[in-house]
């Protein structure tokens, strides 16, 4: 396309990525070999003896943190920097979803700082960023959709303010994704669905975006055709190992175009609709792009992108997102919001311009 052809680009990403069932056997070659390893994961795979068998791969060196709860708050996260400064931690292991690898990753850059209350400085008081190291992160996702373990950026919560930062830089790339597609196998129907929804915003969002390259567009539509294809058979068949594995590359891929261009207006809209509304991410940043493909795809010329997202917004419309946002909030509060939706770093992405009436029609068509 002209308008692609016109834009200068550059492309980084420093993540070694292992992919297949069974592959979580072999972590321990992707960490180093003496010191401590911190786990970050969740209660429910200690539970379901995950935990056990990392250590059982990992040795008494495995120090457990599975306390992680969904939107990481920075408070929590200052605590636990400070908790496990002194405890040698040499490298880190996150298995989980997205909100376990934001934790791991900021971990990453704020234990080796040798400061406590990081965020809060940082984030909150707006201080001079005090990361220039980091620990290396091995990210084992167990949900197929952030893509979080290819991308350099972590997401951290504010509730008290009702705010959201971005912990963004090189250093908070994971150094190696294990994706061992057995993990996903135990995936609720909601939680498989509602991953998905945050992989196809990812790819959507990279392919109506002023950062847009050859290389990230290629991404995107491959992580979409994947996609396609893959969730409604895991929404049929929720044991289908080979899909599994298709959704948790489509996120991959996803997550490897966002790297790249950011997110742009569906995220933007999501945030203070997760932060007061208790909306699962996936289902904030999704439940506008059917309203979003109808107002972008008719200006794109008839060719593959336009393709991709009518096949999306067929599917999309398969499966009543508006009954699923309608079970956290109802159309008058979200738009009472409006003000709220203009992330700059996000809002700016979007390839047209987008005023405070449009969001308000995308948001009315939403509901």
């Amino acid at each position: 396309m002209s308008e692609l052809n016109a834009v200068r680009w550059t492309s980084y990403n420093p993540v070694r990525i292992t992919a297949g069932p069974g592959c979580l056997a072999d972590i321990a070659l992707a960490l180093p070999a003496t010191g401590a390893i911190l786990l970050v994961t969740t209660p429910g795979f200690t539970k379901r003896g995950i935990t056990a068998r990392l250590s059982g791969l990992l040795g008494d060196r495995l120090l457990v943190c599975d306390a992680v709860t969904p939107n990481p708050e920075l408070e929590d996260v200052d605590a636990l920097t400070e908790k496990l400064q002194d405890k040698g931690v040499c490298g880190i292991v996150a298995l989980g979803g997205g909100s376990v690898m934001d934790t791991a990753k900021v971990l990453s850059v704020t234990l080796p700082c040798g400061e406590t209350r990081v965020l809060e400085g940082v984030l909150r008081q707006g201080r001079a960023r005090l990361w220039r190291e980091r620990l290396p992160v091995v990210a084992v996702p167990t949900t197929s959709g952030t893509g979080a373990e290819v991308t350099p950026f972590a997401t951290i919560w504010d509730s008290s303010t009702a705010s959201k930062y971005s912990v963004t830089g090189d250093e908070v790339f994971p150094a190696h994704a294990f994706l061992d597609p057995t993990l996903t196998l135990a995936l609720p129907a909601t939680e498989t669905l509602y991953s998905a929804l945050d992989a196809l915003s990812h790819a959507l969002e990279s392919l109506w975006n002023k950062k847009r390259s050859p290389l990230s567009e290629a991404y995107a539509l491959q992580a979409l055709d994947y996609a396609a294809d893959a969730l409604p058979a895991l929404l049929a068949n929720p044991g289908d190992l080979a899909n599994r594995g298709r959704m948790q590359q489509a996120s991959l891929m996803a997550g490897l175009a966002i790297s790249e261009t950011r997110t742009a207006i569906a995220h933007s809209i999501s945030y203070p609709v997760t932060s007061l509304y208790g909306v699962p991410h996936g289902l904030a940043c999704s439940f506008t792009l059917p309203a979003l493909i109808d107002l972008y795809a008719p200006t794109l010329p008839t060719g593959r992108i336009q393709a991709a997202m009518l096949r999306i917004r067929a599917l999309l419309k398969t499966l009543a997102l508006q009954d699923e946002i309608g079970k956290y909030t109802d159309a008058e509060s979200v738009i009472g919001k409006v003000d709220l939706m203009f992330h700059p770093e996000r809002a700016g992405n979007f390839a047209q311009a987008m005023s405070k009436d449009g969001v308000i029609r995308v948001l009315q068509d939403s509901f």
